[in-house]
């Protein structure tokens, strides 16, 4: 070994070592603190090599040795009663090299982990391929192994944390920042990201830099062996206005760049749209549900009328509209004819019926901005794609909440079905998704839960990584969180917290996460069986529309091998 510290204390021998955690007191001139990484040695009886223990310190306390009586501290104070200030930390082991666990022997020389024996202690000299994920308390790197987020070893990533506070979708665009921008690991052409914004146009100036970054800030990211800046292929989507028959997005402060996205109403039939319309985690408890898939087959007869705009034509009736789709299906499900209403609704009772209709009338005002035929096809409609730039923002803040299922939902299910008539794995698809809570809850099924469900368990044959947030992970379908391979936790609440879903966290990792900084992440991954403390850096893209450069930091007309994907869409 080279750059070996100096102790900083001694394997403490009136509290138990075990092999997996110890106690470490420390010396009179030394200091440790949460999350040093720490290394002792051993030698065994009858074995000729030295066994390594690494570890991370998960408690300090300090206590004065030969008190018994809380007033004790001010004699001792004044210099009436001896005593002597004591320090010890609490280490949990992460690596045993060689792999014989037997306990740290007390007294035995304990220093922090510098150079060569700092990556063993973290695994860092296992990873082939390595993606920084911030930095640790010791100023150094933090790094997460490749394989297990890309899929060809495990895939996803699931973070927590309270809204506003714990940077959940900052720090999953600063995964993403270092996925594309780390020197050798992956190919810009081989992955690309979608994200979905649902809380105002943070996320909308991705491709500008960040004014408001500091020189502090940029060392950080050498630091890490990241040039700072903003991302260089970014394309936007948003819904149009209301009212709009010109096809406009809806965004406030980014002009150009931008393309708007809906549905026709032959897009919507065929496609077998409606299930979506109906994305709420209890409508799938509901007895409706058997009418919602005999109507959603029933469309799938739909003529195509105006390939211009997407109208239909069923049985004879032209359909423009959402609204006058919705007048049709009720009509028909309330037929006096027996035959065509079971044809149409199936054997439910009028009860089962009217509850459909309500919940599918109710939808109308929230979606017929998405789903209309008013719109030129021709040189204006884009589906929502992944493929003119490596990140696609699909900006959702100024929908409903159920036209926000309704879009993640039918663009969830798109990139689902490319990927699996693809055949291949790459380009890798990494989905952002905030909320996911709403998307995917713990209890009930919904359309956009079973696909979900679907990308978590299968995703990563497909090439197809989430990376998922929310507040709560207590209220998020069980199988989505354990399927992720890193799990990341910011501020939590106190309360959630204490939940098990939270396990991989120790007792003080968890009381810790009560009172996090922005800023400041516990990143568990599969290979370190302790959670890692990271700080990541400030963006270096706009996060706000107050932070963004007057330009992209990159035009994507000019992007090397990057397709300018608002070509046709003027302004």
């Amino acid at each position: 070994m080279t750059d070996v510290a100096p102790p900083v204390g001694r394997v403490l021998g009136t509290e138990d070592s075990t092999p997996l955690d110890f106690w470490v007191a420390v010396s009179a001139d030394q200091y440790l603190q949460l999350d040093d990484v720490i290394v002792c040695e051993r030698n065994v009886p009858g074995r000729s090599e030295t066994i390594m223990v690494g570890g991370i310190v998960s408690e300090v306390r300090a206590r004065h040795e030969g008190a018994h009586f809380d007033s004790d501290v001010f004699l001792i104070e004044d210099g009436v009663l001896p005593a002597e200030v004591s320090e010890a930390a609490r280490v949990l082991a992460t690596r045993v090299e060689p792999e014989i666990y037997v306990p740290p022997t007390p007294g035995a020389a304990v220093r922090r982990a510098t150079a060569e024996e700092r990556d063993i202690a973290l695994y860092f000299d296992r990873m082939s391929r390595k993606i920084p994920i911030g930095i640790g308390r010791d100023g150094l790197p933090l790094y997460a192994n490749l394989d297990f987020l890309d899929g060809t070893r495990g895939a996803h990533v699931n973070i927590s944390g309270i809204s506003g506070v714990a940077t959940k979708t900052t720090y999953a665009t600063f995964l993403l920042y270092s996925l594309f921008n780390s020197p050798g690991l992956v190919a810009p052409h081989n992955c690309g990201a979608l994200i979905f914004n649902v809380k105002g146009e943070d996320l909308l100036f991705l491709d500008h830099d960040n004014i408001k970054l500091q020189e502090t800030d940029r060392e950080k990211y050498r630091k890490l062996g990241l040039t700072p800046g903003a991302f260089n292929s970014v394309q936007v989507f948003a819904p149009t206005r209301i009212n709009d028959p010109n096809g406009t997005p809806d965004v406030a402060n980014r002009d150009r760049g931008v393309g708007a996205f809906w549905w026709t109403i032959n897009e919507f039939c065929q496609e077998e749209l409606l299930p979506f319309v109906f994305a709420d985690a209890e409508d799938e408890r509901n007895q409706y549900t058997t009418v919602i898939h005999q109507v959603t087959r029933r469309l799938q007869d739909a003529l195509l009328l105006d390939a211009d705009a997407g109208a239909v034509m069923i049985e004879g009736t032209t359909l423009r509209t959402l609204r006058s789709l919705v007048d049709y299906i009720e009509e028909k499900v309330n037929s006096e004819d027996d035959h065509e209403r079971r044809q149409w609704a199936g054997p439910n009772t009028q009860g089962t019926i009217n509850a459909f209709l309500r919940r599918l009338r109710s939808a109308v005002p929230k979606l017929e901005r998405l789903i209309r035929s008013d719109i030129s096809v021709r040189d204006r409609h884009r589906s929502i794609n992944t493929t003119g730039a490596q990140v696609t923002v699909v900006d959702l803040h100024n929908l409903p909440d159920r036209a926000q299922r309704f879009v993640v939902g039918v663009t969830l299910r798109r990139s689902f079905e490319t990927k699996e008539k693809q055949g291949t794995r790459e380009p890798l698809l990494f989905v952002v998704l905030d909320e996911l809570n709403k998307y995917a809850p713990r209890e009930g099924s919904s359309p956009i839960k079973e696909i979900l469900l679907d990308v978590a368990e299968r995703g990563r044959s497909l090439g197809i990584v989430l990376i998922g947030a929310q507040q709560t992970a207590s209220e998020v379908e069980r199988r989505i969180v354990s399927n992720s391979a890193l799990r990341v936790v910011g501020r939590l609440d106190a309360a959630e917290a204490g939940r098990p879903e939270y396990g991989f966290l120790p007792r003080g990792h968890q009381q810790r996460a009560t009172i996090a900084k922005p800023g400041t992440m516990f990143v568990m991954q599969p290979e370190i069986p302790v959670p890692m403390t990271v700080e990541f850096p400030f963006p270096a893209w706009a996060t706000r529309p107050d932070e963004r450069a007057p330009e992209p930091s990159r035009s994507l007309a000019n992007a090397t091998n990057v397709p300018d994907p608002f070509a046709q869409f003027p302004g």
